[in-house]
C-alpha cells in the first residue's frame, strides 16, 4: 500500500482544485468523478471552493483512512500489487461461436455441399448413383457432424449443432429419394432438382448457416427446421 499524510488544510486545498461548479458567495450541490472508477460523490461549493466528504472519496478510490493526531492519512491503492480494479472489457455474447465448433461447423457445411454437388451432377450428366458412391459422402459428413458435436461448448454453438444436424438429415433424405429412383429404373431429368422442395430447403438452410458463419454467431431464421 502506498500511503499518502496530509493534514485536514492539505486536503481542502486539494479540493479547491477542482473545476468550480457555481458562482462564487453561494453553495452548490455537485458530483465528483474519478476517471477509471465506478460511482461518484458529491461535491459542494462553498465561497468559490469545492468541497467531498474525505470517507467517501477514500471508497470512490478503493483506499482508506486512518487518524493520526490533527492528521488524516489516506492511503491509496497500490497500482503493482494488481489492487486497481482493471478496465471492464464485457463478456463474449451468449450467442457467439466457440473457435472450435466454429471451424467443426464449417467443415461440415463444406462436406455437405461436396455431397449436394455430387449428386447434382450425377442428375445432370446421366451417371449411375450408386449405395456405395453416395454412403461415401454420407459417412464423411457423419464423422464430420460428430467432431462439431464434440467440440460444441456454448449454447450458442449447441443451437447451431441441432440446425446442421437438419442440414445433415435433408441431404440425407435427398439422396435416398435419388438412389431410390435409380433403382427402381425411373427417369430422372437432368433438371430435376431445380424445382425441387427439399432441395429448395437445404439451399436455404445452407445460406442461413453459412451467414451464420460468417457473423460468428447465432442466429436461427427458420430456414432448417
Amino acid at each position: 500500500m502506498k500511503r499518502m499524510a496530509c493534514s485536514l488544510g492539505l486536503i481542502s486545498l486539494f479540493l479547491a482544485a477542482l473545476p468550480n461548479m457555481g458562482a462564487p458567495q453561494t453553495q452548490q450541490n455537485g458530483t465528483l468523478v474519478v476517471k477509471g472508477r465506478s460511482g461518484q460523490i458529491p461535491v459542494a461549493q462553498i465561497n468559490g471552493r469545492s468541497y467531498v466528504d474525505v470517507e467517501g472519496l477514500a471508497r470512490l478510490i478503493s483506499g482508506s483512512l486512518s487518524f493520526a493526531g490533527n492528521q488524516i492519512v489516506l492511503s491509496l491503492p497500490d497500482s503493482s500489487t494488481g489492487a486497481s480494479p482493471p478496465p471492464t472489457t464485457g463478456s463474449p455474447p451468449e450467442s457467439a461461436f466457440s473457435k472450435d465448433f466454429l471451424k467443426a461447423g464449417i467443415e461440415e457445411m463444406s462436406i455437405i455441399r461436396e455431397w449436394r454437388s455430387a449428386v447434382l451432377n450425377c442428375i445432370r450428366n446421366g451417371y449411375p448413383v450408386t449405395d456405395a458412391f453416395l454412403n461415401g459422402y454420407r459417412d464423411q459428413a457423419a464423422t464430420s457432424l460428430r467432431m462439431a458435436s464434440v467440440a460444441a461448448s456454448t449454447d450458442a454453438d449447441r443451437s447451431a449443432f441441432q440446425l446442421l444436424s437438419n442440414e445433415f438429415d435433408k441431404m440425407q433424405r435427398l439422396s435416398n429419394k435419388i438412389l431410390a429412383a435409380r433403382q427402381n429404373m425411373n427417369y430422372i431429368s437432368p433438371d430435376a432438382l431445380k424445382n425441387d422442395p427439399l432441395d429448395q430447403q437445404i439451399l436455404s438452410c445452407a445460406r442461413s448457416l453459412a451467414a451464420m458463419a460468417a457473423a460468428g454467431q447465432f442466429q436461427d431464421d427458420g430456414s432448417c427446421d
